[in-house]
């Protein structure tokens, strides 16, 4: 059960936890708000690579290791040479500044963040079983991966492959 907001920042793990929930809100806060799309790209890699830390202290290696691989990594990648195969304006138009809008937006995010702690802290957690995740969790995910879900890893590989070929077709056919 959760005793107060004492006991969870005396604990570096909570500390590590507060660090990479701040940079994972942060950087999906200024992926939304950024207008050019290679700060778009950084942004969101931010925002994966801090999903990842806060997987490795949940004691998820492999995932976050695939977070890092697959988002940060090669979706990254694919959003920059996709950004690099098509044509850009040079004279887009800028939309005129609304300030009560980020106003609004801000006051709703606090409300919601507001909110949401209330719920977690009157929320009691009851403690389940413990979890045996084996000598290695890695392990364990690669053999249930290869032996009882070798079908569906196989159809998400040819689905990759098929929507990175859609989006060069895509981004070919806007030039010309």
């Amino acid at each position: 059960m959760f005793s107060g907001i004492g006991d969870f920042l005396s604990n570096g793990s909570s500390w590590a936890f507060f660090v990479f929930a701040l940079l994972a809100i942060g950087g999906a806060i200024f992926m939304i708000s950024f207008t050019k799309v290679v700060h778009m790209v950084v942004a969101v890699a931010l925002t994966f690579i801090s999903l990842a830390g806060l997987y490795v202290i949940l004691e998820a290696e492999f995932v976050a290791f695939v977070q890092v691989l697959i988002y940060a990594g090669a979706i990254s990648i694919l959003m920059i040479f996709g950004i690099m195969m098509t044509r850009h304006r040079q004279g887009e138009e800028e939309e005129p500044k609304r300030p009560w809008h980020e106003g609004l937006a801000i006051i709703g995010a606090l409300g919601l963040f507001g909110v949401l702690f209330y719920a977690i802290q009157k929320t009691t957690f009851v403690a389940s079983g413990t979890l045996d995740a084996g000598k290695d969790n890695t392990l364990e995910i690669g053999k249930l991966l290869y032996n009882e879900h070798v079908i569906p890893f196989e159809i998400m590989s040819v689905l990759l492959t098929v929507a990175f070929i859609g989006a060069i077709v895509v981004a070919k056919r806007e030039e010309d």
